[in-house]
């Protein structure tokens, strides 16, 4: 990372996406956040990125000059083509590819497209995304390899010299926990905890020590799994 002027955070308004929007506030300069609207069933993250923004600023007013503009991209034609059990009547399991039908079929490549298309516009050159390797639900677009691949396409395609970070991609879900805790202390742990949101049944009914949540679907098992050993850990910081 070199550039430090301006970044676009890929932001959902989930757990992963708010430590990584924090993280690139205590890096950049100026940094903007682009939402992407597939027709998820999950929609209420989609209100809970405005709740984020608006308490980053409030209580961390280090960081309020420093976010800048939102944008919210439409793309609901997308989400009917790749079907999953986040855009149609569908059952939470696994496929018979071995891949969970929560997957959006090439959902994080077509999400760098449109955030590239952007950054080109805004003069952003560093786009920031939440995708994780080493605690993930099993989806091939959260690794490593394929954003790596998807940042020279971009470059060759688009004559950029774009950076893509993925700040969470070895950390554990604990790990996650603990990097928020060092980038923002107990209040940014308070404000993942009550105004993120991850549920992929979009339950913002049933609160639990690590956020609302219906506690069954992948995306709340993975993170009170994280909660819990964090929790048993010490809650400790990570060298962010």
């Amino acid at each position: 990372m070199s550039d430090t002027s301006g970044a676009l955070v890929l932001f959902s308004g989930g757990q992963d996406s708010t430590v990584c929007l924090a993280w690139a506030l205590s890096r950049f300069e100026h940094v903007e956040t682009v939402g992407f609207d597939y027709g998820q069933k999950h929609a209420v993250e989609l209100r809970a990125r405005d709740e984020v923004r608006r308490n980053i600023t409030a209580r961390f007013p280090q960081w309020a000059d420093r976010l800048g503009e939102d944008h919210m991209l439409e793309m609901r034609g997308f989400g009917a083509v790749a079907q999953s059990a986040l855009t149609a009547d569908r059952a939470i399991e696994m496929t018979e590819k071995g891949l969970p039908s929560t997957f959006v079929p090439g959902r994080n490549l077509v999400f760098f497209v449109y955030a590239a298309a952007l950054a080109d516009r805004r003069g952003l050159k560093t786009m920031i995304g939440g995708m994780c390797e080493t605690d993930f639900s099993g989806y091939p677009d959260c690794r490593r390899d394929t954003l790596d691949a998807v940042q020279t396409a971009l470059n060759l395609g688009m004559e950029q010299d774009f950076i893509i970070e993925t700040p969470l991609m070895r950390l554990t879900k604990a790990e996650t926990w603990g990097l928020a805790k060092s980038l923002g202390g107990e209040d940014l742990v308070d404000l993942v905890v009550r105004d993120s949101h991850t549920c992929y049944q979009g339950d913002r009914e049933h609160f639990h020590d690590w956020g609302y949540g219906c506690e069954t679907c992948p995306a709340c098992e993975l993170r009170a799994k994280g909660w819990n050993e964090w929790v048993a850990e010490g809650r400790p910081t990570l060298a962010a």
